[in-house]
């Protein structure tokens, strides 16, 4: 960390995801719907915190009034849920492992040529949270590794279920 203060916006973020209102999915979400000149002009961890404070009203967990430092003083509903130092590490080392048990037959085997699909974003959400970066859309590349059945994450980011699908590593010509 460059500073302290990052080192705290990871640990908060952290802290505020263990309560259990939204998954990894909703949260990069978040942080892709800062607004553009947010997104352009803010560092790394602004960018985290911003959107944590974004999750945190739209989900209930704070009022704008609580943010700005307003609130009540009365003991949160959620406080019993709070993430403590001693639990950290074991938490991270947990983590929140995304693949799924599955019987879903695989399209693709390694070795095989494949291509992104055109036109790139969420075929589910329009705007919408996806994993596949613009540079990649309609790219060719070659499958290298199957990892299994993993959630998806264009799916997961809007509360419309895991819907598990097969996880490819693909490499692309740079």
């Amino acid at each position: 960390f460059d500073t302290d203060w990052h080192a705290r916006a990871l640990a908060v973020t952290l802290a505020c995801g263990a309560l259990g209102k939204w998954n990894i999915d909703i949260s990069r979400h978040a942080r892709e719907r800062l607004s553009p000149k947010d997104y352009t002009r803010f560092s790394y961890y602004e960018k985290w915190i911003s959107a944590l404070a974004d999750l945190l009203v739209e989900s209930g967990v704070l009022s704008r009034e609580d943010l700005m430092g307003q609130g009540g003083d009365d003991l949160h509903v959620l406080a019993n849920k709070a993430l403590r130092a001693e639990a950290v590490a074991a938490a991270l080392v947990k983590g929140g492992p995304a693949n799924r048990d599955s019987t879903i037959v695989t399209r693709f085997a390694v070795g095989d040529a494949v291509r992104t699909r055109h036109p790139g974003g969420s075929r589910l959400v329009d705007g919408g949270h996806t994993r596949l970066p613009d540079y990649a859309v309609a790219a060719r590349g070659r499958v290298v590794l199957h990892h299994g059945t993993h959630v998806l994450p264009d799916s997961n980011a809007h509360g419309l279920g895991e819907a598990p699908e097969p996880l490819y590593a693909v490499a692309f010509k740079a």
